[in-house]
Order: C-alpha cells, then structure tokens, then sequence
C-alpha cells in the first residue's frame, strides 16, 4: 500500500492520472446530484403524505357519490368530509376571473390545516374551520386579479358572495386541470344556488375519510370492490399523482441526461488507462527483471487505482451533493414546499458507481500490465501483451450496461438506451473504420498531392485500429458538445413555434343550447368574428364489438381514459386541423348517408386497441348509442383549436343531452371582452388559456433549467474525452515525426503530414457527430415531446468545424512537443 502510494503520487504529478481522475469526478457527481435531488423529492412526499390528500384515503369521482358510501364510513366510525371542483367565472364589478371553485363540507380538511389571512400581504393563522355559508375564501392571485378585499362581494354563477378571508395555504391542492385557475373556496351548501351544476358540467367530487390506521385500511379494502365507472380511490400509495409524475418524470429526464456523461466519462477512464498503461510498460518491465512477479504488479495497479477510485469518488459526492442544491433552486416553484435534507443512499450509490466505472474500463488494460515480459528491457519492439479485445472490455461493457439499467430505473426503458448506445458504438466504429479506410486509400493514390500530404492521409490506413478508437470517441465527445450547443435550442425553438401566432387563446365551454344564438349576436356586437360552437356529448364507453368494456384489462394511460367519461361530438364535415389516415370520411350522400358512423383520433384508438370496423357503445344519460369506426383522423394538436378524439356523424348523437363548446383568439388589447362574456353569461365557463400555458411554461422551463444545469457536466464529460482522444496517440506521434526528422524532413513536413491525418479525422468525427446529435434531438422530438422536428443545418457545418478546431489545437500542442524535443534524444529514449 505504501509504494502504490507513492506511486500514485508520482503519477499525479506528472499529470498521468488527472484525466481520469476529472471523468470519474464528473460521472459520480453527474449521478449523485440526481441521486439526492430524488431521494430529497421522495423524503417530502412520505412526509407531506397526509396533507397532499387532506386525509388518510380519498374516494374521487366524475359524479355525485352515492348514499351508501357516506353510510359506510359513518357506520365504520372514521371522520368524513366532502369536497366539489370545477372551474367557473368569478366577478366583481366589470372585472372577471377564470377560478377553480372548490365547494367544502364542514370538517375539511381532515388532516393538515387551511391558512388564511385578513388581507392581501398580511399575516396568515390558521383556520379553525371551513367558510361560513354566504361567504367564499380567494386566495391572493384571485385578489389580486380582481381586487378583493375581506367584506367585497364576489360573483360566482347566479350568487352573490361575501369575501370572508385571504386563503393563503390549501394542503391538499393538486395541479390538475381544476387547480391552475386561482382559488376560490365556498361551502359545499351554497353550490347549488350558483346554477353552475348543469348538463355537460365537469366537477369531480371527493368523499374524504380519516380515523385510525387499521380502520381505513379496512374500509379501503371494502371500497375497492364496490367502486363504478368513473369512481377511484386515493391512498398513501397514490397520493397527487399528477405531482409525483411530474417530479417523477423530471427527475428521468435529468437521470437519462446524466447518464450522457457517466457513457463519456467511462469513454474517458478507458482512453486515459490505455495511455498510461503504454506510458508505464517499461516500469513494470524493470520490476519484472527485480523479481516482481505478475500477480505482484497487479496488486500494485489495482491498489493504486483503487486509492485514486476512492478519493475521485468522494470528490465526486461532494460536488453531487453542492449541485443538488442548485437543482432544487432551479425547480423551487414546481416542487413548493421545504425540502428535507437528502439520506446517504445516493452517495452510497454514486460511490459504488465511480468505483465500478472505473474497475470496469481500468482493470482490461491494467490486467495486460501484468503480463510485460521481462524482454522488454533489452527488445523495446515487444510491446504490450496482446489480448482478445471482447474478452478485455466485456467487463466495461457489462457495468455500463448494468449503470444504465439501473440509473433508468425501468428495465424496458434502460433495455433501450443501452441498445441505443451500443448501437451509436457499433455505427459509429464501422462508419469511422471504413472511411479512415477509403481516406487512406486515397492519400495513396492521389499522385497529385504532395509527398506529405499523401504520407499523412496514408497514416490513417496504417494505424487504422488506433485512428478509429481517435475518431469515436472525437464523435462522442463532440456529440455532447453539439447536443448542449444546437439541439436543444432547436427543440425548443420548434416547440415554440409550433403554435400559430393566430392560435385560440380562449375557449368557452358549457355553452346551452338556447345561449347560441344570443352568444354569437354578443361577439358580433364586439366587432369580433363569431367562432364556430361544437356539440359536446358527455358519454362513457361501454362496449366494444358487443363485448363490455372491463377497465382491469387496461393499464396506465388507456386505463384512466376508459375509467372516465369522453367528451363526443357530432358534425358533417372533417373540422380543420383534422384529416383522414385511415378509412373515409361520413357519407355525404347515398343509400349509406343514414347509417351511423363514428371518426376516432388515432392516438386513441391505438391506444385502446381499436380498428376500423369496429362497434363501439356509448352510454350517455342512460341510453346507449352504437355506430362503427369508419375513419382513423390525425390531429393538429398544436393549433389550440377544439379538438375531439370521438365525432359521430349527424343524426346519433342528436337527441343526447348536449352543451357547445367554442375557441377563439382574442388579442391582448381586447381582453376585457372576456369580463363582458362572462357577465353576460355567468354560467359560461370562459377559459382564457395564454395563463395556463404561462403556468405550464413556468413549470417546463423550471425542468428545462435543472437540465440544462446536469447537462453540464455532459458537456465537462465531452471535453474530456476530446482531450483523452487527442493525448491517447501523442506519444505514438512524437516518435513518429522524430523518425521523420531524422531521415530529413523538415518541420514544414512534418506539420503537413500531422495536420493531413488530424484534418481527415477532424472531418470524420465531426460529420458522425453532427449525425449523432441530429438522430438524438430526431428521437427526443418524436417520441418525447410529439411534435415535427426541423433539422437545423447549421449543425452539419459546425460538427465538421468543431472537430477541425479540436484537431488544430492538437496539432499545434503535439507537434510543438515533438519539434522542440531533439530527435535523437526522442529515438534513444527508443532503444
């Protein structure tokens, strides 16, 4: 141990191990910064389990609950309350504000507490009960919005209200679509006199229950069974979904983008061992002459590797540690609530990691250090022991397969990256191989090309082996650089504007039948183009092809949709934004024009499983509707027009109880229309959606920064493999432009031909990059974030100029190295 100390220490000055010190530093911070970030997210749901529900179990649904399930918790002894959201209008005088009503029984919330306060900037305290009957609590963004004060009457549907207190905390308010509006709070009482429960209404209603353990555990297991359609229940286990996803799928996101740099950094480790193994081949070939023998030096290795493992991988907690801290600062908004202090789970995590990584890609080339024959004192020309190369680095390839896996935490999802990158590997290798092939091919046969240019290019053919791990990991390297650099401005430039500037900012739902007319006559008035109002059918699916729809033989996602209620709707022409991939449109005329039909968006029905030709029931107030799938449409979601994933054609959904729905774009100077639709109208729920997607975009770009923030240490990764490429063939080339230098070429000629090699290597790394970063931001597009990516052709002139930089800098270090060092002190170091 002492003299792999010294050792170490030897090598750390003369900068042999810095390197890979500096990739494992990154890799074991990339990952526990993430680490931490999680474990503190999941610490704060465990612990705020209770106040995230309001209660120990929640029952939710689309409708009133029934009799029976208030009986059940009464006869079981627990706590219950109930509570009612939906979004309306709230006025006051000329001003109107979408709010997420929220009507509460007595007793809400049965764990954690409301706050509340006198006044806007005021002191909160907190409230020993919900608002009285004839009163409503707004919280400060309603207030401020339209400037109530305690005693100020408010507005809500057909009642007048009076404004009894500032709400400033709600525990167990979730981020759903009812919940981005600011909050008012009315006692569950008072709902029905607003005349705001009607046909096509959406409220989801709550039963709330509380009491001890054991009881709720059993009325749990007494309510699942006894649930309907459209009926779930909430628990510990489940606790605000739409947070954890959120969170959840943030922390992926940066997960998956850390492990960038844990595949680059391992690309680094391998470089950098591989050099230093050359570097010390006739160190370890003295020490064979004094008697050591192989398993001696491999002891000696791996000790000193494992001394330098240790403390890279506690530096690299450390920084992981300091970085989580800006990570929450970047998302503070999003996750709104203190965070607890992380456990040292992920340093444990990042520890064993930075270990692994580097026994994995440090120990194939150290395992050949073991076996440098003795000769090698007296034969310069035995070299390093030859190796099966699958059987040296299967190791490597094992752990980073594992590492992603892992770091995924989705054995289907890790299963694709690791193919994803074993695949770049394969390509990229077979790509850069047979071009530094056909390079070399060619600097061979071009006889018009001086004699320095054609031995340079030659070079590529002769060290084929080396120049292709040069140019891959070139590739890798700048890839990171190209994906920080252009792909992830591209996405967001395309995201961006994927909405037309003329794009609906508004939508008004629940419109009634009878307020059609008098609704387009108001925008008329306004001087404003009267948008054109869709019917909207509330219906539950069902059937499919006779067969009842069973919800537990879906999952995820296609199970909550049939678990709800779809809006459908009904018309004779294909709405714009829509049009057909599969089968045809209603009929327009004929002996078929009667028959019903119904258009099914296919996001849907491959979700769901259907096809053409199937039948699909409906149930809408009671009575079922039956109509087979004609057409599969593809919509234009961007648009921000009404869109619909069921239309039937006219005549089947005709005598179904129906409400209108409308979108339209109202500019920024004319937003006081909206307060005068809504006093007009107060039962219209006028949605203006420029403040929802402001919301939205705030959480999106809060997630975007935490990325963008470990994506750093991807670019630091990239870096260093640049360099590690660049320095693994620099002694191999110092000794080659002495050879040159002593048969007499003079240092023009040796500049020339390194700068022929490295300019075709520059090229190569930099085209397979700028294709690398295009596939990435294709895939990240498409299957992330679902809309058209546009190619930004810039990316395929800086790829190449990256990689000539990068060479260049190269050139100039590696070639001032080898020009200042005597040639014949360079070849005598030789024999």
């Amino acid at each position: 141990m002492k003299l792999a100390w010294r050792m170490l220490m030897r090598d750390w000055r003369a900068g042999e191990l810095r390197v890979l010190a500096l990739a494992l530093v990154i890799a074991v911070a990339s990952v526990t910064s993430v680490g931490f970030f999680g474990d503190r997210i999941a610490q704060a749901l465990v612990r705020d389990a209770h106040q995230l529900l309001g209660a120990d179990a929640v029952l939710v649904a689309d409708h009133a609950w029934r009799p029976e399930l208030r009986e059940e918790i009464a006869r079981r002894g627990l706590a219950m309350a109930e509570t009612a959201n939906f979004i309306s209008m709230t006025r006051h005088g000329e001003a109107a504000q979408l709010s997420g009503v929220k009507a509460v029984s007595a007793g809400y919330p049965l764990r954690g507490s409301l706050r509340i306060a006198s006044g806007l900037n005021q002191p909160d305290r907190p409230a020993t009960a919900a608002p009285e009957r004839g009163t409503v609590w707004v919280d400060e963004r309603l207030a401020q919005s339209l400037q109530l004060k305690v005693g100020d009457q408010a507005a809500v549907g057909d009642s007048l209200f009076t404004v009894g207190a500032i709400l400033t905390l709600e525990p167990d308010r979730g981020a759903s679509f009812f919940n981005f509006a600011p909050r008012l709070m009315m006692r569950m009482e008072d709902l029905q006199a607003t005349g705001l429960v009607t046909t096509g209404s959406r409220i989801s209603y709550s039963l709330l229950a509380a009491g001890e353990p054991e009881a709720v555990a059993q009325f749990e297991s007494w309510a699942r069974p006894h649930l309907a359609r459209g009926e779930r229940l909430e628990s510990l286990d489940n606790a605000r979904p739409e947070v954890r996803n959120t969170l959840e799928r943030s922390r992926n996101f940066v997960g998956l983008t850390a492990l960038l740099a844990v595949v680059l950094a391992a690309v680094a480790v391998s470089l950098s061992t591989r050099r230093f193994s050359l570097r010390h081949l006739d160190g370890y070939a003295v020490m064979r002459c004094f008697g050591a023998s192989a398993r001696q030096l491999l002891g000696l290795a791996v000790r000193e590797f494992l001394m330098l493992g240790l403390l890279a991988s506690v530096a690299g907690c450390a920084a992981g540690f300091l970085a989580q801290f800006a990570i929450s600062a970047l998302v503070a908004d999003l996750i709104g609530s203190h965070l607890p202090p992380p456990s040292p789970l992920p340093a444990v995590q990042g520890f064993l990691i930075g270990l692994a990584l580097l026994l994995g890609f440090a120990l194939p080339p150290l395992l050949q250090l073991r076996r440098v024959p003795a000769l090698r004192v007296l034969r310069r020309d035995t070299g390093l022991p030859h190796q099966t190369v699958l059987l040296a680095y299967g190791l490597g390839v094992l752990v980073i397969a594992a590492l992603l896996v892992w770091q995924a935490g989705d054995l289907k999802l890790g299963l694709i990256v690791v193919g994803g990158f074993a695949g770049a590997f394969v390509l990229f290798a077979g790509l850069s191989w047979a071009a530094l092939m056909l390079a070399g091919k060619a600097g061979r046969m071009g006889r018009a090309a001086g004699i320095t240019w054609r031995y340079g290019l030659a070079n590529l053919r002769r060290h084929v082996r080396s120049n292709t791990v040069q140019a891959l990991a070139l590739a890798l390297g700048l890839t990171a650089v190209l994906l920080l650099g252009f792909t992830r401005n591209d996405l967001l430039d395309t995201w961006r504007g994927s909405v037309p500037p003329d794009a609906p900012n508004r939508f008004i739902i629940n419109i009634q039948p009878e307020q059609r007319a008098p609704l387009a006559e108001l925008f008329a008035a306004e001087g404003l183009p009267a948008p054109t109002q869709y019917p909207m059918v509330r219906g539950r699916l069902t059937k499919v092809n006779g067969v009842p729809v069973n919800v537990d033989d879906f999952r995820d996602n296609a199970r909550r949709m049939v678990d709800r209620e779809f809006n459908l709707s009904y018309m004779p022409a294909i709405p714009a934004g829509n049009h057909v991939v599969s089968g045809r449109w209603f009929s327009a005329g004929g002996p078929n024009a009667a028959d019903p039909e119904l258009s099914v968006e296919e996001g849907v029905a491959t979700n769901l499983g259907w096809k053409l030709g199937d039948r699909l029931t409906w149930q809408v107030a009671g009575q079922d509707y039956t109509a087979p799938i004609t057409s599969i449409r593809k919509l234009e979601w961007d648009s921000m027009r009404v869109n619909f994933f069921v239309i039937a054609s006219p005549g089947v959904l005709d005598a179904a109880p129906t409400s209108y729905i409308t979108a339209f774009h109202l500019p920024e100077a004319r937003a006081d229309v909206g307060n005068r639709i809504a006093s007009r109208f107060p039962n219209l729920t006028v949605i203006d959606l420029s403040q929802i997607m402001k919301q939205a975009q705030g959480v999106v770009d809060q997630v975007v920064r935490a990325v963008q923030f470990v994506f750093l240490f991807a670019l630091g990764a990239g870096v260093l493999v640049l360099y590690s490429a660049l320095l693994s063939t620099r002694d191999e080339r110092q000794q080659e432009a002495a050879l040159m230098r002593a048969l007499g070429a003079s240092r023009g000629q040796v500049l020339a031909s390194q700068r022929a090699e490295f300019m075709a290597l520059g090229i190569i790394a930099g085209v397979l990059a700028a294709a690398g970063a295009t596939a990435i931001g294709y895939a990240i597009a498409t299957e992330v974030f679902h809309f058209p990516y546009r190619v930004n052709h810039w990316i395929w002139l800086a790829g190449p100029l990256a990689g000539l930089a990068c060479v260049a800098l190269n050139v100039r270090a590696g070639a001032r190295v080898a020009l200042d060092h005597p040639p014949m002190l360079v070849l005598r170091e030789e024999t």
